[in-house]
């Protein structure tokens, strides 16, 4: 332990890394969350010593008792982050502080240990530093991060972990949609909801995907890309799709996205959307929205544009929505004017070809 109580970072690294040939031919091209750098971080947490053992290392399996807490009552969480290879050959994160405090909060709502922010920056700074070659350099490509945390205590017993182990994998990534077409069609689910008042909605936790993969799956056989979710209770509003928050684009230029009410996912690119949107001087409400007035909207021209938002899939346009009782086209089915002006104003920030007047890139070499 250091001086101030905080875990001593040690590092080791990995005798069996990638080659630069090897790597190089994987950047050229890398499918979304296939391809993993060389090395991880890792710390541990045990009730009555705390956060311990801080360690960036070879990324390697995990070795679990078959009765370890996380494999039966799921107390699990992550985040997914971006490191940018800037036009300088240099590297920043986007909003790490944001993910940081997203991810306390996620701890608390599964009864986990929060992971004290200056740790949580620490890992994934020295983790980006460590395996800096990995980073693409393409249009559109970044080093995505995935922190998590699970419940280690080996235990067959209802109650909160005493033990956690909390890591950093990476894995350079491409587009998330690697379709042709310029705009995705989902599928509304009128079987399936995401998340209800009271439950885990706006925490980051495995189970909400996993609650949500049978949704997919029939967007899926329905030819859709993506599933958006209404409401719990009266299955009227819109709330989220599986992985993103959603938007919408009126014909007098004003954008509205469903409110955080708990049971959406408060997206760290929804808020910077939300903040570029207002400094371009355009209107921004955040207010419920029925699916059946999207349709309405849809038809009668009152709704220009459509899109979904996310780290991995960071702008995306909605072109087509289907369902057993909805079936309508946005626009002319493609990218909006709006939606591509915030697409590229969120990528130019990221990617260092505009200044950064928020102060949201962590620059780390």
């Amino acid at each position: 332990m250091g001086n101030d109580g905080a875990p001593i970072w040690s590092i080791e690294r990995n005798a069996n890394s990638t080659s630069a040939q090897e790597r190089a031919r994987l950047l050229e091209n890398p499918a979304f969350g296939r391809v993993f750098t060389d090395h991880m971080a890792t710390i541990r947490y045990a009730e009555g010593r705390g956060w311990h053992d801080a360690k960036i290392g070879p990324r390697q399996s995990l070795a679990l008792d078959p009765s370890t807490l996380v494999l039966h009552y799921a107390q699990e969480i992550f985040e997914g982050m971006k490191a940018y290879r800037l036009p300088d050959g240099g590297a920043a994160l986007f909003r790490p502080e944001a993910n940081a405090r997203r991810f306390q909060h996620s701890a608390r709502r599964l009864a986990m240990a929060p992971l004290p922010e200056a740790l949580f920056l620490e890992s994934v700074r020295e983790l980006v530093r460590v395996d800096r070659d990995w980073i693409p350099a393409g249009e559109g490509s970044a080093l995505y991060l995935r922190p998590f945390m699970i419940a280690t205590e080996v235990l067959l017993g209802v109650k909160p972990s005493a033990e956690y182990l909390y890591g950093v994998i990476a894995a350079p990534v491409g587009a998330y949609f690697k379709g042709s077409s310029p705009a995705v069609t989902i599928w509304v689910s009128d079987t399936y909801t995401r998340a209800a008042p009271g439950g885990t909605g706006d925490a980051k936790c495995g189970g909400n995907y996993a609650a949500s993969l049978a949704a997919q799956a029939e967007a899926t056989r329905e030819g859709c890309d993506q599933v958006v979710f209404l409401d719990a209770v009266e299955r009227r509003w819109v709330e989220e799709l599986g992985g993103m928050n959603v938007f919408f684009v009126f014909d007098d230029g004003s954008l509205q996205t469903p409110p955080l009410s708990g049971t959406i996912l408060p997206g760290i690119t929804r808020d910077s959307l939300i903040t570029l949107a207002r400094g371009m001087g355009l209107e921004v409400r955040e207010a419920p929205y029925s699916i059946d007035d999207w349709q309405a909207d849809a038809a009668s021209g009152r709704l220009r544009e459509a899109f979904a938002c996310g780290t991995a899939a960071v702008v995306t346009p909605i072109g087509q929505v289907k369902g057993r009782r909805h079936a309508f086209t946005i626009g002319d089915g493609g990218a909006g004017a709006v939606t591509a002006r915030l697409k590229a104003a969120l990528l130019d920030i990221q990617q260092g070809r505009a200044p950064d007047a928020h102060g949201w890139m962590d620059r780390l070499f």
